[in-house]
């Protein structure tokens, strides 16, 4: 791995990173949350999936334990972990890591010390229609010497980029014709069990 701590590389599948935006456009009054999942490469993090989880009640524990119990379960059994986590603040003008998400970020970091937490940056996603940015519209935290969540420097960008070039074009598509609407989350698997939460095809 990556020496440093902060100098580790995160590269995150368009898959991934479609699914968890447009969780958040699909719930943009709300806060929502969800982990990613991938595993450990040479010289820092591959996320090959993610897994919407809220859109009400972010903090309570009881159904983050069961939902994460269940996701190590699913993905286990493919050879993958989870390996970081998600967020999008109430607010689009809200630029913050709060405390639920260093807290839950926390909890995944205890089982996986490279685990980063990416915070939706409405900035970027409403300038994406305007240019031709191919980094992702996150924020990438990681946790430094003195276990404190903190953003990634100028340099930030070149640790988080999308396995696919095109990623950021194909999600300006799904918003367009407003494919949000196919995301399910756990709140939703819980309103109504058939509805399937863990779904690595849905915009592959």
């Amino acid at each position: 791995m990556g020496g440093g701590g902060g100098e580790l590389r995160y590269e995150i599948s368009q898959n991934a990173y479609i699914k968890l935006v447009l969780h958040s456009l699909k719930h943009k009054t709300s806060a929502v949350n969800g982990v990613f999942v991938g595993s450990s490469c040479d010289d820092g993090v591959q996320i090959i999936d993610s897994v919407p989880l809220f859109h009400n009640h972010l903090g309570l524990l009881p159904p983050l334990e069961i939902s994460l119990i269940m996701i190590e379960e699913y993905y286990g059994a493919r050879d993958l972990g989870i390996v970081g986590y998600f967020h999008a603040n109430e607010r689009s003008d809200d630029v913050e890591l709060g405390n639920v998400a260093k807290n839950i970020g926390d909890h995944i970091y205890r089982y996986f010390p490279q685990a980063a937490i990416l915070l939706l940056d409405n900035k970027k996603l409403e300038a994406l229609p305007k240019g031709k940015d191919r980094l992702p519209v996150m924020q990438l935290y990681t946790r430094d010497a003195s276990k404190n969540w903190k953003l990634a420097g100028s340099d930030g960008g070149c640790q988080l980029t999308t396995k696919e070039p095109a990623a950021n074009a194909v999600l300006l598509d799904y918003i367009s014709s407003k494919k949000w609407e196919d995301v399910v989350d756990f709140d939703d698997h819980l309103d109504d069990i058939t509805k399937d939460w863990l779904n690595p095809e849905l915009f592959k």
